[in-house]
């Protein structure tokens, strides 16, 4: 990009972003309502009994399995159970709490940190604004999200890699950078349907719709414009059975 000189131009007033197609929002309707049917468990798969708990769980989840962190923190919620638990953990011993969880390292340093901005920040208690917690060392806005709609029951929409992939294959955004499909799934459903939209998506994209899709399995593949869709395997022709011989 070219260095600027000169006296600055007046900025141009952003153009206000077109409400989207009702068709579109129509057909979103549709697949929401046919993900909620097939996934009825929609809902957070980390456990949790506190925002705080949800923030730690959340941050430790990256490039691992959900079940795996719910092995992890089942025992790790009983002995830190306040952020100055975290902020003091004795080096070492977090990282060896949490070692099961991959990237053990980095993750007990975002831990500690996060949990210095909230001793520092918020009193120790984990805040219920999108702009306070994303402050937070180690808090995205998916993180963020995750906490305030499962947590806070606040309406937010989290957009993982499953997120992306599915809203992208079903053309409910053509953004790729997570911040548009999220502005983009936004604007497809109201408000109240923020949070279980963002679940059901995740779920389809563990479940079915892969990096490689299962699309006959697919309950919205009649609504699906993906173009690179899978079909069932070829079944197995079956062995015939040799004939009996004729006794002479």
């Amino acid at each position: 990009m070219p260095a600027r000189t000169g006296a600055k131009r007046p900025r141009a007033a952003a153009k206000a972003a077109r409400p989207p197609d009702p068709a579109l929002r129509g057909r979103a309707a549709a697949i929401l309502a046919r993900l909620a049917k097939a996934y009825p468990d929609w809902g957070p798969t980390l456990e949790f009994s506190s925002p705080l708990e949800l923030l730690v769980a959340t941050i430790l989840a990256a490039q691992a399995q959900d079940e795996r962190i719910n092995q992890v923190t089942r025992g790790l919620f009983h002995k830190y159970r306040t952020a100055a638990d975290y902020a003091a953990a004795p080096p070492g011993e977090l990282e060896r709490d949490i070692k099961a969880t991959g990237f053990y390292n980095q993750k007990a340093k975002a831990l500690r940190a996060m949990a210095r901005g909230l001793l520092d920040g918020h009193g120790g208690e984990v805040p219920s604004e999108m702009d306070a917690l994303t402050k937070l060392h180690g808090v995205g806005r998916k993180t963020a999200s995750i906490v305030l709609g499962a947590a806070f029951g606040i309406p937010s929409v989290a957009v993982d890699r499953h997120v992306a992939r599915v809203a992208g294959r079903l053309r409910l955004s053509r953004a790729t950078d997570p911040d548009r499909i999220e502005e983009d799934l936004r604007g497809v459903y109201p408000k109240k349907d923020w949070v279980r939209a963002t679940w059901c998506l995740v779920l389809h994209g563990r479940r079915i719709c892969r990096p490689t899709p299962l699309c006959p399995e697919c309950p919205v593949i009649a609504l699906c414009p993906y173009p690179k869709k899978t079909k069932p395997p070829r079944a197995t022709p079956r062995p015939s059975r040799p004939r009996a011989g004729r006794g002479r």
